[in-house]
């Protein structure tokens, strides 16, 4: 359990824990919210109890119960939530465009993430020398880049210090804290929840505003839930209450307390607390730390694309496991150098950690919301509470959570359009890509021959039969493969061994060894076969078949082919998409890593043959 808990410390909360670097200070430094005492205390007292309603209450006690089989993220909610609606065709499909419209935008989180963390840390330089302010940007890219190449190393080798060097970060915000409170204990008055309330009734306009900047500090509570699969849930809520939320508060409190007696240090309270001879150790501390939260967000990344590849809404790229023990350390090459290219635009284009915040809230506004709408469904419909019940409890949440989606959405001409255009660019990307695939299967089932009565047919009067075993990959159950169509046609000949094999991947996250396989005798020594796969399963065909053997099927590796068909789209004018995404899904379809590659067949033992599809 210890040792769960430090890690936790280090892969979940590493987001959250660098929330201090900019959080107060975006409230106060722009001068939209007066640096007075009472200010001071009614934004403490807001940063208190927004960590205490959205991540303590919300997130720990609420939605980590909402696990998918110990797998949680906005994809697990999302496949909870539309099994748990599956009776409800429309709201299913309006659930699952909401749910896939969140898991694009957590793209846009994924590029904001490293560029503010970084550049807020090494922004220290400018309070321990500010001749030193034109290498900050610099000197991030170097960061930034340096985080990226290392990636298709995997995280094994330095994983196993991210949980006592985030630990050291956490003890130190909280030493920082506790020495600036004693020299005004009056500052934990804040934590009464009435300062709060007083701030946003005598000014509602300047708290509005400074709503947009307190949600700040709970940037990385989706890391919560998204890596429960990874430590489970008390190891996560061991770390919060114990060590995580005590060192925020206290230095959230400390930078408080420092504001009162020195306002002049607003532009940088974080880095203004620390004594001379301490800032550029912290710096290189910070710069540790915001570089740990940065390498969950680009796993989470990857695992993220892995599972919207698997659940059909992305086209197969390559994937490489970067660990021989870990199956869910993984390195995604085009979606690294993705991020990396829009994360270096952001730091280029927007210069400094000021300028990311308003671009950052509102990406994790609009998660936290959904994830909130999401969680209605599967406590009503899933685990069959109460409808009073159900609305009071995400009903609260849900109007904490539209408040500060609304305090930030007035800032998309700021900077929020960012991880908008990025969220809207994936989630284009996603629904083109699955409704493509949805009239690529309805224009092959349409000219698809019943595979039982052509099988009869062929029968009847039977091509010569060659030794070994041919596995006919199709995507659809029960028809006739056309890689088998075009093997009769130009080979003329049939294999004594025939296994017709269908890969269905279902809104689970694991699938185990005893429900993958099911097969089915057709006759004549053919077989229609179906493997499931969760999402969180590595497709292997080859080992799955392999539990087929003892069950009346005799499989060699050395004399087995598989038969798969490379469709060919070919965009039309009709029905269907518009043409420019027709032609969108040609290209995603043409350029998708080839299906002997993500079905982990062996390359030497793969035959290809080529149709066109029309769509």
């Amino acid at each position: 359990m210890a040792a769960l808990t430090l890690g936790a410390v280090g892969v979940v909360y590493g987001d959250i824990g660098t929330s201090p670097l900019y959080a107060l200070k975006e409230v106060f430094a722009h001068g939209h919210v007066p640096l007075t005492p009472a200010n001071i205390y009614g934004v403490l007292s807001l940063v208190f109890w927004t960590l205490t309603v959205v991540v303590s209450l919300k997130y720990v006690l609420l939605i980590l119960r909402a696990d998918n089989n110990g797998e949680g993220g906005l994809i697990a909610m999302l496949a909870l939530a539309s099994q748990a609606v599956k009776h409800k065709p429309v709201l299913r499909r309006r659930l699952l465009v909401l749910g896939i419209f969140g898991t694009a935008i957590f793209f846009g989180d994924g590029v904001i993430t490293p560029a503010i963390s970084v550049l807020s840390a090494v922004e220290g330089l400018e309070v321990a020398a500010p001749a030193l302010h034109a290498y900050v940007v610099p000197i991030t890219l170097v960061v930034l880049t340096a985080l990226f190449i290392v990636q298709r190393h995997g995280t094994a080798s330095v994983g196993k210090w991210f949980g006592p060097v985030t630990a050291l970060w956490f003890g130190v915000l909280a030493v920082l804290g506790v020495v600036h409170i004693a020299t005004n204990p009056a500052v934990l008055w804040a934590l009464s929840p009435h300062h709060a309330l007083n701030f946003l009734l005598a000014q509602p306009g300047i708290a509005f505003i400074a709503l947009g900047s307190v949600v700040l500090c709970v940037t990385g509570a989706e890391a919560l839930y998204a890596d429960m699969g990874h430590f489970g849930k008390r190891p996560i809520r061991l770390a919060w209450f114990s060590l995580v939320m005590p060192a925020l508060v206290l230095n959230y409190f400390g930078q408080g307390a420092m504001l009162l007696a020195h306002p002049e240090n607003v532009k940088n309270p974080f880095f203004e607390m620390a004594p001379q001879w301490a800032l550029y150790p912290l710096i290189g501390l910070a710069t540790c730390a915001t570089v740990i939260a940065s390498q969950a967000l680009i796993t989470a990344a990857f695992s993220v694309t892995k599972q919207a590849i698997q659940l059909g809404y992305l086209p197969r790229v390559r994937i490489l496991h970067t660990s021989v023990k870990e199956t869910g350390q993984i390195y995604v090459p085009f979606i690294n150098w993705g991020l990396y290219v829009c994360i270096v635009l952001a730091v280029l284009a927007f210069g400094s950690s000021s300028n990311l915040a308003a671009a950052y809230g509102i990406a994790v506004t609009i998660d936290m919301l959904i994830t909130t709408i999401m969680t209605f469904f599967v406590i009503r419909y899933a685990w069959k509470y109460p409808w009073p019940l159900c609305v009071a409890a995400t009903g609260f949440f849900f109007i904490v959570d539209f408040v500060y989606f609304a305090a930030n959405i007035v800032k998309v001409f700021d900077g929020g359009w960012f991880p908008i255009a990025i969220g809207a660019f994936m989630f284009l990307l996603m629904m083109t890509w699955k409704q493509g695939r949805r009239i690529m299967s309805d224009r092959l089932r349409a000219d698809a021959i019943d595979l039982k009565s052509f099988l009869e047919s062929v029968f009847m009067g039977p091509p010569a039969r060659v030794p070994g075993t041919a596995v006919f990959l199709s995507s659809e159950q029960g028809i006739v493969p056309a890689a088998m169509l075009h093997n009769l046609k130009h080979n003329k000949v049939l294999h004594e061994t025939n296994l017709f094999v269908t890969v269905q991947q279902h809104e689970l996250p694991w699938i185990g060894f005893d429900k993958r396989a099911e097969i089915e005798p057709l006759g004549h020594d053919c077989w229609q076969v179906t493997l499931h796969f969760g999402f969180k399963n590595d497709p292997d065909v080859p080992e799955a078949l392999a539990l087929l053997r003892g069950r009346g099927v005799q499989l060699d590796d050395m004399d087995t082919s598989y038969f798969l068909s490379r469709d060919i789209v070919i965009p039309t004018f009709g029905q269907g998409m518009s043409m420019w995404r027709e032609k969108l899904f040609a290209g995603m379809h043409r350029n998708a890593t080839a299906a002997a590659d993500f079905l982990s067949l062996p390359t030497n033992r793969v035959v290809e043959l080529g149709s066109k599809v029309e769509i």
